[in-house]
């Protein structure tokens, strides 16, 4: 195995298509924000069945004008999972919240909404779950503990483009749904984001604070209309997303449901190979949700496998397999700890599986020969 070629995690399923029609949007003469952008909101507010939203250059700037939209307070508090990329919390305090942390159900990995209960007090403003993995919340229960307290929800999509609660679409359920667009995501641009809007007016707001808080942007005002002035509303930001991001996304979109028939090949075959094994596998997805399955992760626990999750990972990389870690709990990154004061003890689920969790290569882009390596790699990694 020591010449084949290193197994990239995450690595984009991409083709003709894209490159096509980003070479129309370079032979055109929209690069920035323009048609493309534009026919990309609509194809995918109609496949998440919703009527409003906007294209945006991350799901960490869908997060940020999300709660700003909020008009939060000053000193409000904001729950959301310790199972999370970075930007989830750094979007809370760029908003000018305070994040607080609630503990999740160890076997779906999403936030425990007795948790979620049991963190409110007078200053808490919002809910923020964070579908992990593709799993969707349980947001029957967040939606009753949100109108009791007459809280905002605002749910992190980035996993979970897919993903259903029950026949709703994820990003449906909450006054904001925000989506990622990364590389390694279920649909790339790239770079890119979206954000899913209740109504049309947070919808015209959010796209006017994603360009400075410009009335219009570049596209309307350079039209066959003629030149449009601008004006500047309120402080804004620069969050938009380009036609060349779009001019990916769009082929992406149409081949998602085919992607995602090729990450459930993967799932199964993953899960029928390490049914034996002394690693803890993902919990199956729950009967009548649907699961964008956009991670397979195991748990390396040290008293059963013999090695830690580290030693783990050292092990497959040197067999060539790129892996990911999704995630060490918050609790655990310095900058919170000393802010915060957060620690092993704030979300003691998080913080274990956080320390025994491993992401193994699930893209559509995967050979059957790559998904025989992974299989044979992780059973090699486990051997005494």
């Amino acid at each position: 195995m020591g010449t084949e070629e290193r197994i990239i995690f995450g690595e984009p399923s991409l083709g003709d298509a894209e490159a096509a029609e980003v070479t129309d949007s370079l032979q055109s003469s929209w690069i920035g924000t323009g048609p493309k952008v534009a026919q990309f909101e609509e194809q995918f507010l109609a496949y998440k069945e919703a009527q409003y939203g906007v294209a945006l250059s991350s799901c960490t700037a869908a997060l940020h004008l999300s709660l700003l939209a909020l008009e939060l307070p000053p000193g409000s508090e904001v729950i959301t999972s310790p199972l999370t990329f970075c930007a989830t919390i750094n979007a809370i305090i760029h908003a000018g919240a305070i994040p607080v942390l609630a503990d999740i159900d160890p076997l779906t990995q999403n936030l425990n909404p007795q948790a979620v209960e049991g963190q409110i007090t007078e200053r808490t403003r919002a809910i923020l779950p964070v579908h992990f993995a593709g799993r969707s919340c349980e947001m029957g229960q967040l939606q009753e503990i949100a109108s009791r307290y007459q809280l905002d929800i605002v749910e992190d999509c980035a996993h979970a483009i897919e993903s259903t609660y029950l026949d709703t679409p994820c990003g449906t359920l909450g006054r904001f749904g925000c989506f990622s667009f990364h590389a390694t995501k279920n649909l790339t641009t790239g770079e890119g984001g979206f954000v899913i809007c209740r109504d049309q007016e947070d919808a015209m707001r959010l796209r006017s604070l994603a360009l400075h808080g410009l009335s219009s942007d570049a596209w309307r005002r350079y039209s066959d209309e003629g030149y449009q002035h601008y004006q500047v509303n309120e402080l804004g930001f620069k969050y938009n997303m380009t036609d060349l991001q779009a001019a990916i996304g769009l082929p992406q979109l149409a081949r998602l449901e085919e992607n995602a028939l090729k990450r459930l090949s993967i799932w199964q075959r993953y899960d029928a190979s390490f049914s034996e094994l002394p690693i803890t596998l993902p919990q199956p997805p729950t009967a009548g949700h649907r699961h964008a399955l956009h991670l397979y992760t195991i748990l390396v626990d040290e008293e059963h496998t013999g090695l830690s999750r580290d030693e783990f990972l050292n092990r497959i990389d040197h067999l060539k397999i790129g892996t990911g870690v999704h995630y060490l709990s918050a609790s655990e990154h310095p900058y919170y700890q000393n802010r915060f004061h957060w620690n092993e003890q704030t979300c003691p689920n998080a913080h274990r599986i956080g320390r025994q969790t491993v992401s193994l290569p699930l893209s559509p882009h995967l050979t059957e020969a790559q998904v025989d390596r992974v299989i044979f790699a992780v059973k090699k990694c486990l051997q005494r």
